[in-house]
C-alpha cells in the first residue's frame, strides 16, 4: 500500500502540429476548405487539452510542430518536434522527459477530441500501474492514438518506436508485436477512430456531442449548407 502511494504521478504528452491552414487534416479537403479544417484540429487540441487537464499528472508536455497559439491552455510546457519521420519524432519526445522523476510517460496524438479522462485516470492510477509495463491505445484505421511505457527511458523507446512504417494499416500492429517481444506487459486502451477523414469527422462529433470538436464541426456542415459550397458528409455519417 505504501509504494501505491508513493508512486510518481505520470508525465502527459501530446503530439502535434499547429493548427494552420494548409498544414493540417489537408485529407478533410475538399470538402472542407483549409481554413475549416485548421478550425477543426483547433477543436481536436482543444478537447484533448480538456481531457487530459483531468488526468492526475505530474507534467503535461505539448511536443509541437509549428508557433504556440492561444488555443494553448496554462499549465503546459512546449518543446519543438525534431526533425525526420514520425517514428523519429515520437522516440525523441520520449528521450525528451524520460529520467526526470521516473514515473510513466503516456503519448496521446491530436486527433481524438472524444477521449475520455477517466479512461486514462484509471489505466494511469498508481494501482493499475502493478500489472502495467506499457499502454497501447489501438485506432479503428490500424495506427494507435495512444502509447505509454510504466519505466521509460530513451534507449527502450528508441528500439520500439525507430522503424516502425507509419501511417499504415500495420502500424499498430507492428508497436504492438515490438511491445510483446521486449516482455512487456500490455494495457490495451480502448479502440479510437482518428479524425483523419471527413466521415471520421462526422461520427467523432456524433460520439462526443458535447465537444468543442462537435461544435466547431456543426457550424461547419451549417456554413458550407448556407454557402452551397461543396460539403462535408452530413451529420453521423460514419466511414
Amino acid at each position: 500500500m505504501r509504494a501505491i502511494l508513493a508512486a510518481p504521478l505520470p508525465t502527459l504528452l501530446v503530439i502535434a502540429k499547429s493548427p494552420r491552414p494548409g498544414r493540417v487534416k489537408t485529407r478533410l479537403s475538399p470538402a472542407c476548405s483549409p481554413e475549416q479544417a485548421a478550425r477543426l484540429a483547433e477543436a481536436a487540441l482543444v478537447d484533448t487539452f480538456a481531457a487530459l487537464a483531468r488526468v492526475p499528472a505530474g507534467r503535461r508536455v505539448l511536443v509541437l510542430d509549428g508557433p504556440v497559439g492561444c488555443w494553448l491552455p496554462p499549465g503546459w510546457e512546449v518543446i519543438p518536434q525534431i526533425a525526420g519521420g514520425l517514428d523519429a519524432r515520437l522516440a525523441a519526445a520520449f528521450a525528451a522527459v524520460c529520467g526526470r522523476d521516473g514515473g510513466p510517460v503516456l503519448l496521446v496524438g491530436m486527433d481524438t477530441p472524444q477521449l475520455e479522462s477517466r479512461v486514462l485516470a484509471e489505466a494511469l492510477s498508481a494501482a493499475a500501474r502493478t500489472d502495467s509495463d506499457a499502454w497501447f491505445g489501438p485506432a479503428t484505421d490500424g495506427g494507435f492514438w495512444a502509447f505509454g511505457l510504466a519505466r521509460p527511458d530513451a534507449a527502450l523507446a528508441r528500439r520500439l518506436l525507430l522503424g516502425v512504417p507509419m501511417s499504415n494499416p500495420s502500424t499498430g500492429a507492428v508497436l504492438r508485436d515490438r511491445l510483446a517481444e521486449a516482455g512487456l506487459r500490455i494495457s490495451t486502451l480502448p479502440v479510437l477512430n482518428d479524425v483523419d477523414t471527413v466521415s471520421d469527422a462526422a461520427e467523432v462529433a456524433t460520439l462526443a456531442p458535447g465537444s468543442h470538436f462537435a461544435r466547431t464541426w456543426h457550424t461547419v456542415t451549417a456554413s458550407a449548407t448556407r454557402t452551397g459550397t461543396a460539403q462535408p458528409a452530413p451529420q453521423g455519417a460514419l466511414g
